[in-house]
């Protein structure tokens, strides 16, 4: 059974909205975790985008989306949502939900290496 699943990805013009939905499983806790999205485009790094403790609800943003993508969590559903705004060209991505157990929040960054749980990805097509 897969652990994490992605949804909502798809092709969008330039300036649209997204949202992207990571569905824990029904066997995979969903307290004291750390979930994050990441994205990854061609031929680039995978880049840690935004990070929740599911325990506070505390969040964290990387730099390059601040003001335009917004994290959330459904507890009771044991989702996590990515509200992507604004959408441009280089957001154009596989996008990967990815979590870890954590006694005591998340990290400061969102380091690749911290998680040990991923989804298998969703692509984000943005034209322009």
């Amino acid at each position: 059974q897969v652990a994490l699943m992605e949804s909502g990805g798809g092709s969008v013009q330039a300036g649209g909205s997204l949202r992207l939905s990571c569905a824990a499983s029904s066997g995979y806790g969903f307290s004291r975790r750390c979930m994050a999205w990441f994205r990854q485009a061609p031929g680039k790094e995978r880049e840690g985008v935004a990070s929740i403790y599911t325990s506070s609800g505390s969040t964290y943003y990387g730099d390059s989306v601040k003001g335009r993508f917004t994290i959330s969590q459904d507890y009771a559903k044991k989702t996590i949502d990515l509200q992507i705004n604004s959408l441009r060209p280089e957001d154009t991505a596989m996008y990967y939900c990815a979590a870890r157990q954590a006694v005591y929040g998340c990290p400061s960054g969102i380091s690749r290496t911290y998680f040990s749980t991923w989804g298998q990805g969703i692509q984000v097509t943005v034209s322009s």
